[in-house]
């Protein structure tokens, strides 16, 4: 259970917003909307613990997340806006990094898997430098083939992606919600997600404003 109280953002002397509050449980998507600059990505930073929102509380099963540490970071995938792949890397070497890092070993016959899913085959070896944008996010996506913790948090997933590979991360997140976990992402898109209970939160008003899809 993710549970945010009375949040408020301020950057410099603006307040993006104010007394937003949201509790989502297993199995349930929250989909994060507000214009361009209404703070959407501080959002998904607080969320994250990577930034401490100026009041409100954030708790993850009941407890603060900023107490957690190490062990709230351990149940969060967190996938920004930018991609962050290393453009000297290979996607196969990106993947492998990333699972590495995530204290998730994935094994090289895996990861292949995933990248051919995310239609990079044939690509797997090569410099990422020499992808397009949309090869290259998805090579950054890949990482959710096989990703089992709890709570995803993704800042505009289907950025660069055509339509196929909209509709393929998507039955991702679908997939991961029937599991039984969380997900939290913004898009400019309106993407129907399969098997799965889909909130939407408004940063454009004072208050939440939710609605069930």
């Amino acid at each position: 259970m993710l549970e945010a109280v009375a949040l408020s953002c301020i950057r410099g002397e603006r307040r993006l917003f104010a007394n937003i509050g949201f509790r989502l449980a297993p199995g349930e998507m929250l989909s994060l909307q507000g214009k361009n600059g209404s703070g959407k990505t501080s959002m998904l930073r607080m969320l994250c613990g990577l930034t401490s929102p100026a009041s409100g509380r954030i708790l993850w099963d009941g407890q603060p997340i900023d107490q957690l540490g190490e062990q709230f970071r351990a149940v969060l995938c967190h996938l920004g806006h930018h991609n962050a792949i290393k453009d000297e890397f290979t996607p196969l070497e990106n993947l492998l990094s990333s699972a590495h890092l995530g204290n998730e070993p994935l094994p090289e016959n895996k990861a292949l898997e995933a990248l051919q899913r995310l239609g990079l085959a044939g690509r797997e070896d090569l410099a990422c430098r020499y992808l397009s944008q949309g090869q290259k996010r998805r090579a950054a996506l890949a990482r959710l083939v096989f990703e089992r913790r709890a709570l995803w948090i993704l800042d505009e997933p289907y950025v660069a992606l055509d339509h196929a590979a909209v509709n393929l991360v998507a039955e991702l997140i679908g997939m991961h919600l029937r599991r039984g976990g969380l997900a939290i992402l913004t898009t400019h898109q309106p993407v129907a997600v399969p098997a799965a209970t889909v909130r939407q939160l408004s940063l454009d008003t004072d208050d939440a404003d939710w609605q069930q899809a």
